[in-house]
């Protein structure tokens, strides 16, 4: 790319960030129009067209808010029309009305709300349904506080009924993701993915390993048990490995002796090798 070319596209984002927050994301920092601008060339997205919104969460971590870049419902609306399966949506159906203080603010509210999206599969419109609750949704005014925004205060239906169109377009349509929408992300606490190579991981000690003066001691004993039939040299084995970890040569020792092509007399039984082992174990401590 030349350094034209680069100055170009760097003077264009300027300019760009400049008009989004001045009229889609008034407020808004720099950093957080730019996560705007990269979400949207990930995904293919016109910027203009707020699909996505900045959503400020509290993280727990830096114990600070935090803005987030959240999909709006009219990225999950435009995705179903686009699809070419998109059969409608019902009309909000709204639980029984709630008046009561809400941390310490007095508001009437829907229970819940249920929103059915239809998506055509083949021949046949069928259709996915989502219930969602006022009390479960809501975004409060601040960290501490429990009362609602300013937001959910004037419009506490048509609140509540993105959060359940939401869910109902994700069930209808799964392949578009389960991300939450940020009518349902605001006023929520951020929680962070640990990665995998930073996750604490559980040490497992090895067993320690089978002393040889055990293992010639008892060779003599493991060997009439395998010659006789009554017990396999796997059988042996993984019964002295539950306890002790056998080297190579111990393993090849056990596995060189023959078994009878004939087996005769009755099993041993797996109390029978562990008695044997108990014995060694506690010779070996007197000693």
């Amino acid at each position: 790319m030349s350094n034209a070319l680069a100055t170009q596209l760097t003077s264009h984002e300027s300019e760009l960030i400049g008009i989004l927050q001045t009229s889609l994301y008034p407020g808004a920092d720099v950093g957080s129009v730019k996560m705007v601008l990269g979400y949207c060339k990930a995904a293919g997205l016109d910027p203009m067209q707020k699909s996505v919104h900045i959503v400020q969460m509290w993280d727990k971590n830096s114990k600070s808010m935090r803005d987030v870049v959240m999909p709006g419902i009219g990225l999950y609306r435009t995705q179903a029309a686009r699809s070419g399966q998109y059969a409608g949506v019902t009309d909000p159906e709204f639980g029984p009305e709630i008046t009561e203080s809400v941390g310490g603010v007095s508001i009437t509210f829907p229970a819940w709300c249920k929103v059915t999206v239809k998506r055509l599969l083949g021949n046949q419109i069928v259709e996915f349904s989502a219930r969602e609750f006022w009390k479960e949704n809501y975004a409060t005014a601040g960290k501490d506080s429990q009362s609602p925004n300013a937001m959910w205060k004037k419009r506490p239906y048509g609140q509540v009924a993105k959060c359940a169109e939401a869910q109902a377009l994700r069930k209808a349509f799964p392949e578009f993701g389960s991300a939450p929408t940020a009518d349902e992300m605001e006023g929520k606490e951020f929680e962070h993915e640990i990665p995998p190579e930073k996750q604490a991981e559980k040490v497992v000690e090895p067993p320690p390993e089978y002393p040889d003066a055990g293992f010639n001691k008892n060779l003599p004993a493991w060997t009439n048990l395998i010659e006789s039939g009554k017990k396999t040299a796997d059988d042996i084995i993984k019964t002295v490995q539950s306890k002790a970890r056998m080297t190579e040569a111990q393993i090849e020792k056990i596995k060189a002796i023959k078994m009878p092509t004939v087996i005769e007399g009755e099993v041993m039984t797996e109390e029978e090798i562990q008695a044997i082992q108990a014995r060694e174990l506690e010779e070996e401590a007197q000693t």
